[in-house]
This record gives structure tokens, sequence and C-alpha cells, in this order.
């Protein structure tokens, strides 16, 4: 992805960057007594106690299970402390800053090398021994800067004439030191500024540190007045850093005091969802085992479901490795259960990498039946194997197949069919804050088109009776709402069905007219659609 943020034109990332995420109830029957599911009616159980303390699903030890003594990378040393509590490396007061050479660096992989930001900070904070601090300086600049780059770029522009032809590592340091003084708290102006001419010294353009001295300290006097469009609309989503037709699209949808608080909402905390392996753990087990970690952990909104912060080189847990546990955002796990998948069934996952609702859907299903887990890229394909193997799950069928062209002798085959599939991501923009630069009005509507040949496909797939589920994690109506209307007006065969109660309860208050839209803010941390449809007989 070249750092041409007007007009970029990779891939579409998100409800499905070309497939993700999954869960699903079945009766009680079918799962370790007293593990607690979507479908479970009871209320007055707590839940995530309700099973004796160290007993397990089906008498055996989970495999996850580890010697008494061993410790695993996250789990809490008992004579140690945390590592923000260390005291910060010396270093040379003309050094630069680990943690903004480390934003940089990620930064930069964001903007050119087309990474996820979560995934470029990890690989960044993975790489250095840096203090608490630095770490979470690190994170909030990186974050900072791209989901205000329409904004800083415009307040740049008022400080040089022509912000395109700036060196593009020198465009990042600037746009880092702008995000510092107007998104960020108790940064003294002279940290600031030393600090730019710093990195950029330090990459080996000592030629250019005039150059940075002089705007940055120009900006920090405010020697230029900056003004906004004058136009609501228009200062929103320059402010908010949305390209304007989006924001447009937006306020014609939801309406502007909707649109606003989509805008202008930042999540207040930066972290993971981790829920157990429904084959091993029940809820306390998971728990317990949580306990044994230095992450900060809070119980989900949704079932079995654990916010996670300060979780960091997670492929080097042992407990993560053995397959005790897997992440997966917490509506990815309603759009899984949605399909009320039940042991014995054949069910279809048609983008399926990098597999956790396949996962979640084959572990509700308690090792029987089939999950088949589609996906057209072979790298995918390897992501869904390799969490096939992490998760020990028999029963799970990874295949390299384009879900666009039909296969005939799936026709009628499946109890379960799970679309989640692809498009713009705009539910998800605050994970991955520079997904919006990226799309355009001619890449939606290739998408929606890609949409509805997936869409007619899985319709044959799904035996009278069966159901089919439709997702995204977008907010856009385009690829919900209206992509199913057209769908339902063309396949009378297909009936929309109301939400179960345990998932509408979820969420009170959001939308619910044709399927679930969940917004930022009110109903999480990301955006996403999600309806069931059932196939009359």
């Amino acid at each position: 992805m070249p750092d041409n943020t007007s007009n970029r034109n990779h891939p579409p990332r998100g409800g499905k960057p070309f497939g993700d995420r999954s869960r699903g109830s079945r009766p009680g029957n079918d799962r370790p007594h007293g593990a607690r599911s979507f479908g479970d009616k009871s209320h007055s159980e707590h839940p995530r106690s309700d099973r004796p303390q160290g007993e397990r699903p089906f008498g055996d030890k989970p495999r996850g299970d580890r010697p008494q003594g061993s410790r695993s990378f996250g789990d809490r040393p008992r004579n140690d402390r945390p590592r923000s509590d260390r005291p910060a490396p010396s270093r040379r007061p003309d050094a630069v800053s680990p943690a903004r050479v480390a934003a940089f660096k990620a930064i930069q992989d964001v903007l050119n090398n087309e990474a996820y930001t979560a995934m470029a900070v990890d690989r960044q904070l993975s790489q250095t021994n840096m203090t608490g601090l630095d770490r979470a300086l690190c994170t909030a600049l990186t974050y900072g800067t791209l989901e205000n780059l329409l904004a800083i770029d415009h307040i740049l522009s008022f400080y040089m004439e022509d912000l395109s032809t700036v060196e593009p590592r020198v465009k990042c340091i600037l746009r880092m030191a702008v995000c510092q003084k107007r998104y960020m708290d108790k940064i003294p102006d002279n940290a600031i500024a030393d600090e730019a001419v710093r990195l950029t010294r330090s990459i080996g353009l000592e030629d250019l540190t005039g150059f940075v001295n002089g705007v940055v300290r120009s900006f920090l006097r405010g020697d230029k007045e900056v003004t906004w469009p004058e136009d609501a609309l228009e200062r929103l989503a320059l402010t908010s850093s949305m390209p304007l037709w989006l924001a447009r699209k937006l306020a014609e949808h939801y309406g502007e005091d909707t649109a606003k608080a989509l805008l202008t909402y930042r999540p207040a905390r930066r972290g993971m969802v981790l829920r157990p392996n429904m084959t091993r753990y029940t809820d306390e087990q998971f728990r317990q085992l949580l306990e044994k970690k230095v992450w900060e952990v809070t119980p989900g909104r949704v079932p079995h479901a654990w916010y996670a912060e300060g979780v960091m080189q997670l492929s080097r847990d042992r407990d993560y490795q053995s397959g005790a546990f897997s992440v997966q955002g917490e509506a990815s796990m309603v759009c899984a259960a949605l399909t009320g998948v039940r042991s014995g069934m054949q069910v279809l996952d048609c983008c399926a990498a990098p597999g956790g609702k396949t996962a979640y859907m084959a572990e509700m299903m308690q090792g029987t039946g089939r999950v088949y887990a589609l996906d057209v890229h072979p790298h995918r394909v390897a992501l869904l194997e390799a969490a096939v193997r992490r998760l020990q799950l028999d029963n799970v069928r990874p295949q390299l197949y384009d879900a666009t062209r039909f296969k005939e002798d799936w026709t009628e085959r499946f109890d379960a069919v799970l679309l989640d599939a692809p498009c713009t991501g705009l539910g998800e923009w605050h994970q991955k804050p520079d997904i919006r630069y990226g799309i355009t009005e001619e890449s939606l509507e290739s998408l929606r088109e890609t949409q509805n040949a997936l869409l007619e496909n899985c319709a044959k797939y799904v035996k009278r009776g069966g159901t089919l589920v439709y997702a995204t994690c977008s907010i856009l109506p385009e690829e919900n709402e209206l992509q199913l209307h057209a769908f339902l007006e063309r396949h009378p065969e297909y009936t929309l069905e109301p939400l179960p109660e345990e998932i509408a309860a979820l969420y009170p208050n959001a939308r619910q007219a044709c399927g679930l839209q969940l917004l930022p803010g009110p109903d999480g941390d990301e955006g996403f659609f999600m309806a069931k449809l059932r196939r009359q007989d």
C-alpha cells in the first residue's frame, strides 16, 4: 500500500479481509455438564462459575495443562514485577526515543506494506525491550497518527506548500509531531521538536533535520492560522479523518447525530478478546488459567469472552500454542452462534480464514459432524490449517476454493451455511484505522457484486429447513440490509428469522429491523452486521 492516503487502491479488508472470525449453540447433552452456551435458558447461574472447581469436560485433563511449576510466556512470575514497573533502560541524551522509533516503523509498515495496525504495533513491541510507558507511548502514537491522518495532513498543509513532495519518511515524522501536540497529553513542545530532529537524523536524513526542525517548531508556536470547512458535515469528516463521501453516506443512513457519534468515537482501551477452547475448558477453568497470566483480564459482554490487555507476543504463550484458547472478537462469536450448530451437523463456512468462527462452530459441535472451511487464497488456507492443528479440531476440513464459483455436488447438502462476506470492513476502522482511506465508491460496488455472487451460491447449498447466516463487519447499508432485502426479493424460499432472545438481550439498543446491525461505541468496539435466514421445507 503506497503512502498515498488521498487515493489508495488496495484490496478492502474487514468483515472479511476476504475471510475471518467464529461460535454456535448446541443442546445441553452435547456439551460438558454445566458449560453455558447462547442457547441456555437458565439465567440464575453465574455465567463463569457453573462447574465445581477442578471438574473438567468428560472427566479428561485439559490437553493445555502443564506440569506443576512450569511457566508459559504469559504466566505471572511469583517474584517478578510487571514489565511496566521496571526502570527504563538508560540511553544517551542525544539518542532518539525507542517508543518513537517503534511507532515510526509501525506507521511505515501500515502505510507502505498494507500491514494491519495491531500486528504492526505488536511486531515492533516484540522486537524491542521497552518499559511499559514506552510501550504505551508507541501504541498511542501509532494509532493516534493513523486515526487522524487526514486532519493531520490538513494542518501540515498550512505550514508547507505541497506536502505530497515531502520525502515520505520525513512526512511520517512530521505527522507524528502534529499528533503528539494535538491529540496527546503531557508531551512538552521541546521534546516533540527535539525527538523529531533526532529521529530524522537516525534514519540517515541529516540534511533534512533543519527542515524538520523549522516546520515542527513553527507548528508548535502556532505561526499559521489553521482553518476548517464551514459546512458542518465537511468539517466533521475532516476533523475525524473520514473521507467526505463516506461521512455523507453515514449521515444519510443513520442521521447526523448518530453519524457524528460514529465518527468521533474512539475506543477507551486497546486489547484483545480471548475465549477458551470449548472442547477442553469450562468458563471457570479458563478463568483460573487466565489468573496465572500477567495480563489484565475482565469478563466480556458475550458468554465465554474475556477482554485482555497487556498481551504481547501471544504466539510464545504455551497455553495459546497448545490450543487452550483463541483470539476472537465478541461480535464474531455472536455471528457464529447465530448459525445454531448442533452435534452431527454438516456446516459450510464459505469465507473462513483465519478461522475464528470455523473453530467456534467446530468446538460447539464437540468434534462431531463436519465443518468445511473455504478460502480463495492459499496463504489464508494455510492459516486455517494451522488453527485446526493448534486447536486439534478433527471435524474441520479446510479447502482452497473460490466460493463465487458454484459447486454442484454441494446442492442442498448443508444444515447450516455461514457467509461472512468480503466487505469494506468499515465497522473495524478503530482496530484498522487506515482501512477507510482505501475505500472508494468503485471498490464498494465491486464488493457488492462479490457479495451478491456469494449469496446466490450459498443459497443453493442449504438443505430445506436449514440455516443461512449472512454477515459483514461493515456499517454501510449497501453491504448489509440493502443487500439482504434484494436477496430476499429474489429468493422467496428464504425467510428472515428473528434473533434468538439470548442474542437480542446482549444488544438491547442495537438496530434489529433486518438482522442485527452493531455500531462502534454503544454496541462494542466494532461494527458488525449479521442476519439469520431459514430455507423453507
